[in-house]
């Protein structure tokens, strides 16, 4: 029986990467793979685009909220055979959309592989990324690291002063000038100064 998959980490630790050369495996051997992204990651200049950060890119559907990916996956499946499903930044699905993926790999027989963040800047669960962790049938956690060395497992969102922001909506898009990867012991203290520091004897 196919499973449903939840790749997580922190952000910056490769998880676009990883989802571009897997579904590359796939059709290196002749299968055909769906890669999927929630519409609402704007950051690409094409967003219909899943694109890494060390330039890999690769076509991808966009989904909506409303969309029934049950169905939406159901009809693609039966135009065209399926061999995996590939949904990046995952955190941004609804609860209801998880399920329905859920469904997809259980009644389809189709793997899902849904690679997100687990929390956001204020060390929260996204809803879609706690309804994965709740019924997922693999979780993997990916990792990065923190400027210390440490495992990075939370993300602090920078303010446009540099400052670190612990208000605001769940939501904002953005990459490195806006996030930054940290371990919990140094996300608790919001530090942001550490890493410049750090970066700063590094050059000297």
């Amino acid at each position: 029986m196919s499973k449903l998959y939840f790749s997580y980490s922190a952000m910056n630790a490769g998880k676009t990467t990883i989802l571009l050369q897997s579904s590359y495996n796939y059709l290196e051997r002749g299968m055909h793979t769906l890669l999927l992204k929630p519409a609402i990651d704007s950051r690409e200049t094409d967003s219909s685009e899943i694109i890494s950060r060390i330039g890999l890119k690769a076509t991808a559907e966009l989904i909506k909220p409303t969309h029934d990916l049950e169905v939406y996956i159901a009809k693609a499946h039966n135009d065209k055979h399926i061999d995996c499903v590939f949904i990046d930044e995952a955190q941004f699905l609804t609860p209801k959309q998880v399920w329905q993926l859920g469904r997809v790999a259980d009644d389809l027989n189709v793997p899902v592989m849904c690679y997100g963040l687990r929390t956001d800047f204020k060390g929260e669960l996204f809803p879609g990324s706690a309804t994965l962790l709740a019924v997922a049938d693999v979780m993997r956690e990916l990792r990065t690291l923190c400027w210390c060395g440490r495992k990075a497992t939370m993300t602090l969102r920078k303010a446009r002063t540099g400052e670190a922001e612990t208000e605001g909506a769940q939501i904002e898009i953005g990459g490195n000038e806006r996030y930054v990867s940290l371990c919990r012991k140094h996300w608790r203290e919001q530090d942001t100064d550490g890493m410049k520091a750090k970066t700063k004897r590094s050059l000297l």
